[in-house]
This record gives C-alpha cells, structure tokens and sequence, in this order.
C-alpha cells in the first residue's frame, strides 16, 4: 500500500487526511499527486469555509517514503521531476487555495510534513508533536521552493538550526519561534481544531478568500529561487547521496567522506 489522501465533507468544512499506516503518514509519490488533486478540487467549490489538514492514527506526518527513494533519486531527472512537479505541485495546490486551512498536527511532523504544515494558514499541534527535517543525515538538501517555503513559515534561526544541525525541535519551542499559534494537550487537538473551524464557519468566506489571495501576492517567491533551481538536482549521483539513502535504508549510521 502506498498511502492515501482521504476527503471528508462536513457541511461548510473539509478535512483532508493524510493516511500511511505503519509509515506514520509518510508521503509517498502517489500521495502527492493525490493530494494536488484533493485540494484542486477544494479550490473550486464554494459550499466550504473551511479544510483542515491532519494526519491518521496520531501522527502528522513523518517525512517522505524513503522506501521508494531508490527508483529516482540517484537520476538528476527523475529526481527533478519528483520534486519540481510531484512535490511542487501538491505543496503549491494548498498554497493556492483559498480557503482558510487549518493544519492539525499530532506526533511526527518531520521533512514533508514540515513542509505541508508550512502550508497552512493556522497551526495546532498538540504538546507531543515534534519538528524538524534531518534530511542531512541522508545526504541531500531540502529543494530550493520547499526551503524558501519552510523558512519564510519558521524563521531564518529555526531553518538554519534545522537543516544545518538536522534538530528536532519540540511543539513548546516552536510556538515560542512564531511557527505554531496554538499548543495543547495531545487529547485537545482535535476539540481546539474543530473550534476553530467553527469560528471561520461564521465569517465572510469573500473576504477570508480575498486575504488569502492577497497574502499569497505579498509572498510570492524571490526570481533567485528559480535560478538555484537549474542546478539544485546535480547532487543526485553523487556518493554522498547514495551513501545517505543507502545507510537509512540499511538501519546503518552514514559515513560522509570528505
């Protein structure tokens, strides 16, 4: 099983749900394009006021499926394609919907989930969740979109901390750094989401699409991105690279030589 993106309708309010089991909610390539299709769809209907993102069974989620890293990473093309158009594509669907969403986040939040939280325009994690993309460990970089992405939701200090030092940060820390704007108990997330849905039920849906058009305009990405992007995958033979998959895959610590 390759995981899902699960849509339930409430009335005016949507949950989009991301579900891996035994993966804790880790995205695979079929995900992703679930997703981008998931909230396509969303962006068109005017019956909602409202979509949270979450994951299943506890977790947020925990990054990306490193299971099938192996079949494009180590091509500069496929691994270009994975991330410009796979992972792009369903990070920027959120990105260009207009209704308010809501991440509700639980457990690991982790790489892509760090990212697709980045996303959202309000953040609730419960007291146990846990931040970070130690992707470093295997021997890659966070891709130039999904970097800017990450560092204009948690701050330059925090970006640097976590894709230098490969941290994990706790729920408590990152709302002091402005990433989250709500942390509770684990057994009051869903309760403190579902309020807060409520709360947006109510409004203006014209106006709360206007700010959020308006809002994506004022965070429209630097040219600079686009030109770090022609040479951002050249990485994808390189030994360090296939060393980083490889030892994660091998439950072995990597050994980056100089």
């Amino acid at each position: 099983m390759s995981g899902q993106i699960q849509l339930e309708i409430d009335g005016p309010l949507a949950r989009v749900i991301l579900s891996h089991p035994g993966k804790f909610n880790a995205m695979s390539c079929a995900m992703w394009g679930a997703l981008k299709n998931v909230f396509d769809d969303l962006q068109q209907r005017r019956d909602l006021r409202c979509v949270t993102l979450q994951g299943k069974g506890g977790h947020f989620c925990a990054g990306g499926d490193i299971s099938e890293y192996a079949g494009f990473r180590f091509d500069a093309d496929k691994l270009r394609h994975f991330h410009e158009v796979q992972v792009w594509g369903g990070l920027n669907a959120i990105l260009q919907c207009d209704l308010p969403v809501i991440a509700q986040i639980e457990g690991n939040c982790m790489g892509a989930g760090l990212e697709l939280a980045s996303c959202c325009d309000i953040r609730i994690a419960g007291q146990s969740a846990q931040f970070g993309a130690p992707i470093a460990k295997l021997g890659f970089a966070m891709a130039p979109r999904e970097a800017a992405l990450v560092g204009r939701a948690v701050g330059d200090l925090t970006a640097r901390e976590i894709l230098l030092e490969a941290a994990v940060l706790n729920a408590a820390l990152m709302q002091q750094r402005g990433f989250l704007n709500v942390v509770v108990p684990d057994v009051e997330v869903a309760d403190t989401v579902l309020q807060r849905m409520r709360r947006l039920q109510g409004l203006a849906p014209q106006a709360a699409r206007s700010h959020k058009q308006t809002l994506r305009a004022l965070a429209a990405p630097s040219p600079a991105i686009e030109r770090l992007v022609e040479t951002a995958y050249d990485y994808a033979n390189s030994a360090e690279h296939r060393e980083g998959i490889e030892a994660f895959v091998a439950k072995r610590k990597p050994v980056f030589l100089s």
